[in-house]
């Protein structure tokens, strides 16, 4: 039985803010109290397709 939960709370996001922010990085305290603005990697696989691969003939 699993209670972790994947949010996390105002509280936790400006204690953790505070701490990049002590340790000198203002751009990551930023982004710590700002979660609307979530950056999306972009998918660098190519599409998987059936039939794109040759034949193999022995």
């Amino acid at each position: 039985m699993s209670t972790q939960s994947n949010k996390l709370s105002a509280w936790d996001r400006i204690m953790m803010a505070i701490t990049f922010a002590e340790a000198d990085e203002p751009q990551t305290a930023r982004e710590m109290l700002n979660p609307a603005r979530v950056e999306t990697r972009p998918d660098t696989r190519a599409k998987k397709e059936k039939n794109r691969r040759p034949e193999l003939r022995v």
